[in-house]
This record gives structure tokens, sequence and C-alpha cells, in this order.
């Protein structure tokens, strides 16, 4: 039995028995990230360096797609982790051909390498641990594909983690100032900048209704599969056009949707910031009646 029989035999055991059943057929991932982790894992079992490896993300989901990406974790052996972290980029360009990577300090996670391969064209990040971080700096409970001395699997079953609490106070706090922010830049005419804002403002909206209807606040992502009847308001924070007008429009509708969703959580120990929300709602509606912005 050839390596790849072997690990996609390992690989379906470790998941749930309804993942691998797709309208009746026999569907483990979808294609190319299956055979790009056939590809790695013999390489990576070889590594005597590493104590496992782990994935999580949309591999998690049944909802997983040719258009998933691939988020694994490498746990490195104390006595190498600071060598691999190092040479990570060396690292990963033995996995495949590596088109492009980067590390992922913008999202605030310097262990994060960032890569593009090819043959399969596949988005893959890679997440180096130790040991110890892996029981701790998780927000999921990942699958684990390969571990000496099930180390992995202890860690997860001593150590299971849940997705961070939503808090609208984060968003509540924040929302008004971004507001006024917003506002000044369409006084200014820097529309492209107000557009921006919109698109972060509509990620906190994204959180709010995704919360309301049972789901995990993760962003705007798959916004129109989990919430697809709220599509349409989230279509009017969007400018049609780059346009003083329409961007205040778009965000007139987002303050309006915002206090529907905000008031639609019923949480009675929510401090709502009346005042800054007052100030900067009164600043946007004097930028609108200004002669100039007309």
């Amino acid at each position: 039995m050839d390596a790849a029989t072997l690990f996609a035999e390992a690989f379906m055991d470790t998941m749930p028995w309804n993942y691998w059943t797709k309208d009746g057929d026999d569907m483990p991932i979808p294609e190319p990230q299956r055979s790009f982790l056939e590809q790695i894992l013999a390489k990576l079992n070889k590594d005597d360096r590493l104590l496992g490896v782990a994935i999580g993300g949309s591999y998690l989901s049944p909802e997983m797609d040719e258009y998933s990406d691939l988020d694994l974790i490498i746990v490195v052996d104390d006595v190498y982790y600071q060598q691999v972290l190092k040479e990570r980029q060396l690292f990963a360009s033995q996995l495949g051909s590596l088109l492009a990577a980067f590390t992922g300090e913008h999202v605030g996670e310097p262990r994060l390498l960032i890569c593009l391969y090819d043959n399969p064209l596949v988005h893959v990040d890679l997440k180096f641990l130790l040991l110890q971080d892996f029981k701790t700096d998780r927000v999921e409970n990942p699958v684990v594909l390969w571990e000496r001395e099930n180390l992995l699997t202890s860690a997860v079953s001593e150590n299971p983690r849940n997705y961070p609490p939503f808090d609208p106070q984060w968003i509540e706090d924040r929302f008004w100032v971004c507001v006024h922010y917003g506002a000044t830049k369409l006084g200014r005419g820097e529309l492209f900048e107000a557009i921006d804002l919109l698109s972060f403002l509509r990620g906190f909206l994204a959180q709010l209704a995704k919360v309301q209807a049972g789901r995990l606040p993760r962003g705007v992502r798959n916004l129109e599969k989990e919430i697809p009847l709220l599509v349409p308001d989230f279509c009017q924070t969007i400018p049609g056009k780059h346009d003083r007008q329409e961007i205040a429009r778009a965000l007139q509708y987002t303050i309006y949707f915002y206090r529907q969703l905000r008031d639609g959580l019923k949480k009675p120990d929510l401090v709502v910031c009346s005042q800054a929300e007052a100030a900067s709602t009164q600043y946007l509606q004097t930028i609108i009646d200004t002669a100039h912005f007309k």
C-alpha cells in the first residue's frame, strides 16, 4: 500500500462520519486541497523536529469546498522551535511548489506563514507552535493529522477550546468614533477612505447579525449563505459609486442598520454610548447639509 493510500485511510478515520459523505458519494475533501495534504504529510512526518501536525479552519466544517484554504498547525519540539521559526520560508518551500509566502504580522500573528503553492494551486496557512502554545493558543479544536506519542490528541482533549465569546460592548465603544471619522473624510472629500471605513463598519454589522442568527461572529464571510434574508440590508451599506451623496447615504443606512441590530440583541448590560452617538450623527448631518457638499 503506497503512502498516499495509507494517508487517506488514516485521514478519514480522524473525521466525523457524516463529513465524508456528500450527496451519497465518498468525498473526504475537495481537490486541490486533498492532493496537497497527501503530498506534504509524508514529508512532515519524517521531520524529527516536529511533534505533529493539526488542521483547523474550514476543514472542520462540512461546507469546505474547492475554494477553501488550508489552516495547518505545525507543532515543533521546544529544542528546535527557534530554528524552525527562523527558517520557516525554507521549511515551506520544501513542502511543494511555493509561489509566494509572507508572515502574519498584519493579523497580529508573526508565527504564521501565509503561503501560495502551485501544482496544485492552493492557499495554505502554516502556523508554527510549541506544544504548550498548542494547548493554550487556540480558538477551536483542530483535527490531528499526524503526531508523536499522542501528544497533540492529548493536548486537545485536555484543553478543549471554544470560539471567543462575542462582546457587543467592544463594537459599541468603537462604532460612533468610526462614524465621526467617516464623516470627516466625507467632508474633506477623501472618498476612498470613507468607502474603506464603510467596509470596516460592515464587519461590525455582520458580527451582530450572525450572533442574532445563532451563527459564529466571523464577519462577512459566508454572509450570503448564513443570513440571506439580511443581504438586501447589507447591500444598502455599499455606495453605488465614488460619489459623496452615495457614500453619505450608505453611511446613514449603516447607522440605521446598526441601531436595529444592537437593539435586537436585547442586552440589558450593554452601555450605549449615547452622547457619542448623538454627537457623531449630528456631525454627519452637518457635513451633509453644507453647501460645498452638495
